[in-house]
């Protein structure tokens, strides 16, 4: 990983991302910040897996990720580290690591089943995701998206690719930290999750 990706990943915050320009399995990224915040209190279970229903189910289906994936990825991590922490002394949090790692397994296999096939390069930068000319419509058009889908080269094969890539990268940035905090009842999950990095 570069140290200019590394450093992005780092310093990303969550408000520098245009979500609602974002495409996801089943529309846009716009609440997307809300669910995260949701999260990353962990201080309601059934708050809690609604959630990350929405986020799971709008970040990967069928081993398709979308434009919103890399950067969920870099969320999902640090909340993963959170719940780490914390998952010994709070219920919501032991169930939310559980969850994640199983989330984050199934993202990277996602990402090496696709580096097995031919493909193309990744954008060069994680930021260049969000060049506007990769960005989607400003307002919402759920017909106009739809269009939009039809169209021969809807994503471009280097945009396409990089929702993989780095995915894959956003998970490698937190890596030490994750085996740090990793507890011998959440050790095999990790094992998993680091054999596929």
């Amino acid at each position: 990983m570069t140290k200019e990706n590394q450093a992005y990943i780092s310093t990303l915050d969550i408000h520098d991302i245009p979500w609602h320009r974002l495409t996801t399995a089943y529309g846009r990224g716009t609440a997307f910040p809300a669910h995260f915040e949701t999260l990353m209190k962990m201080n309601n279970l059934e708050q809690v897996k609604s959630a990350l229903y929405e986020l799971t189910t709008n970040m990967e289906h069928q081993s398709t990720l979308w434009h919103a994936t890399p950067f969920g990825m870099v969320f999902l991590s640090r909340i993963l580290e959170k719940a780490l922490a914390e998952s010994e002394r709070n219920s919501v949090a032991y169930f939310l690591v559980g969850e994640l790692l199983d989330f984050f397994t199934c993202i990277l296999q996602c990402y090496n089943d696709g580096n097995e096939m031919e493909h193309a390069a990744p954008l060069p930068l994680f930021s260049d995701l969000l060049k506007e000319e990769y960005l989607w419509s400003e307002e919402y058009d759920e017909e106009e998206d739809e269009m939009r889908y039809e169209e021969e080269d809807v994503f471009p094969d280097n945009l396409f690719y990089s929702f993989y890539y780095y995915s894959w990268q956003a998970v490698l940035a937190y890596q030490s930290s994750l085996e740090q905090l990793a507890s011998k009842e959440f050790a095999p999950k990790i094992d998993i999750l680091m054999s596929k990095l």
